[in-house]
């Protein structure tokens, strides 16, 4: 799971997204994230931050094992 920051209306909130369930993140202009379910999420961090989280996240996992 990765931490992000949701944009909302009343204010940012942080939240926790599985990782394993995104299938495209875009950026017009805001970071939209869409997942395999059909729900989207706008956050505050760029698609390079976000993608940044995914590879830090799957690095951990991994080395666990190694």
């Amino acid at each position: 799971m990765i931490e992000l920051t949701k944009l909302t209306k009343k204010g940012n909130e942080k939240f926790y997204l599985n990782c394993d369930l995104i299938e495209v993140i875009e950026e017009k202009p805001d970071t939209t994230i869409g997942l395999v379910n059909g729900k989207h999420y706008v956050v505050i961090e760029s698609s390079a931050q976000v993608i940044s989280k995914i590879s830090a996240f799957k690095k951990s996992i991994y080395n666990r094992y190694n």
